[in-house]
């Protein structure tokens, strides 16, 4: 299986547990790296027979920005779904950053890795 990353997107989202994460809100930073045969598409240098990671990358921006959830988890959970809805994709790596999370002692980030596919 090929791979295709798009890795940095950043978008801000309400998201968390406490009052104040959904009220002020906080930047969100995902990697993606999509699993998908890219043979056909680069057999006839055609763009249809690929993901367009341009639109996968808005997609998951719409979805950081969109509604709320309490977990990182969760909201991980739906980038990877909204990955699998394009045809050619088999499977996901999603990585959601949260460098802003609510922790009372000094940290760089937290993370979240989930891996999903068809199967």
């Amino acid at each position: 299986m090929d791979r295709v990353a798009l890795r940095g997107l950043k978008a801000r989202g309400h998201h968390g547990v406490f009052p104040k994460e959904r009220e002020e809100g906080q930047t969100f930073i995902v990697d993606l790296v999509l699993g998908l045969d890219t043979r056909p598409a680069a057999a006839d240098d055609d763009l249809a027979k690929t993901v367009h990671y341009g639109i996968v990358a808005e997609e998951v921006v719409d979805v950081v920005q969109g509604e709320p959830v309490d977990l990182i988890e969760t909201l991980a959970e739906r980038i990877a779904q909204q990955c699998l809805s394009h045809d050619g994709v088999q499977e996901v790596e999603v990585v959601v950053h949260k460098p802003d999370a609510p922790i009372t002692v000094p940290f760089d980030d937290v993370t979240i890795t989930i891996t999903r596919s068809r199967r």
